[in-house]
C-alpha cells in the first residue's frame, strides 16, 4: 500500500477503487474498505460511499458512525428506506440486503468493528445516539 492510498477519501477514493478493482483503496489506514452503492431516499440517485468493513460469516459489516455526529449518515437513511444495495469488495460487485444488528449480535459486531477501527469508541462517546451496526447479506 502506498502512502497515497492512506490519503484517499470520499469521491476520489471511490474513483480510484473502481478504476483499480480495489487494488488501490481496499487496504486503507490499516483496515479494509468496501464501496456501498445505495439509492438516495430523497433524490432517487445512486450514491456510493467508501466504508470500513469486516467480514462475518459470509456477510459484511459496516458502521453508521458519521464520526459521532448527532444524526445518522445519509447512506444509512438510504438503506432504511431501501435496504437493497450493492457493494464492491475489491473487484467483486455483490448485491446485498442491509439490516441493522440488534441486541447481542450488535454488541458482538460492535466489538469486531472497534477492532477494525478503534476510533469508533470515541465516536460513540461524542453522540447520544446508538451508532448503528449494519449487516450486508448477499442476495
Amino acid at each position: 500500500m502506498s502512502d497515497s492510498d492512506d490519503d484517499l477519501f470520499g469521491a476520489e477514493h471511490v474513483r480510484v477503487y473502481r478504476e483499480t478493482g480495489g487494488a488501490r483503496g481496499y487496504h486503507w489506514r490499516g483496515t479494509t474498505i468496501l464501496l456501498l452503492s445505495s439509492t438516495g431516499h430523497v433524490s432517487g440517485q445512486e450514491r456510493t460511499t467508501p466504508l470500513i468493513c469486516a467480514h462475518d460469516d459470509g456477510r459484511w459489516v459496516i458502521v453508521a458512525s458519521k464520526g459521532g455526529a448527532p444524526e445518522h449518515p445519509a447512506w444509512y437513511e438510504n438503506l432504511l428506506a431501501e435496504p437493497h444495495a450493492t457493494i464492491q469488495v475489491q473487484a467483486d460487485v455483490i448485491p446485498v440486503i442491509a439490516s441493522t444488528a440488534q441486541g447481542a449480535e450488535r454488541e458482538r459486531l460492535w466489538k469486531v468493528m472497534v477492532g477494525e477501527w478503534p476510533a469508533y469508541e470515541q465516536y460513540a462517546e461524542k453522540t447520544d445516539r446508538e451508532i448503528p451496526v449494519v449487516v450486508l447479506t448477499p442476495r
